[in-house]
């Protein structure tokens, strides 16, 4: 339920601008130049990287991110923060 809550609300580019908001700190300050570097809001980009996940990722990576995100006290940020992570280490510099 945890990873459907994230690909639900977090593919709206103003929802996931605002969970990166809540995020805050080093990681959102990051994201968000990675965001400008490509022209994006760092919501678009967020929803844009949560769309792709929830079109390719596999039963694994969705578990995975359900086993670390569900007991913590933030579920969906946690949860987002680790696709958003994982997508920094998987992709292009240029993306």
């Amino acid at each position: 339920m945890i990873v459907e809550e994230i690909i639900h609300t977090c593919s709206d580019a103003h929802v996931a601008g605002a969970a990166l908001a809540s995020i805050g700190g080093e990681f959102a300050e990051e994201f968000a130049a990675r965001a400008m570097r490509n022209n994006l809001s760092p919501g678009m980009l967020a929803a844009l990287i949560v769309k792709a996940f929830a079109d390719q990722a596999s039963f694994h990576q969705r578990d995975e991110v359900w086993r670390l995100a569900h007991s913590t006290d933030q579920p969906i940020l946690s949860g987002l923060r680790h696709i958003l992570a994982q997508s920094i280490i998987l992709e292009s510099p240029a993306l």
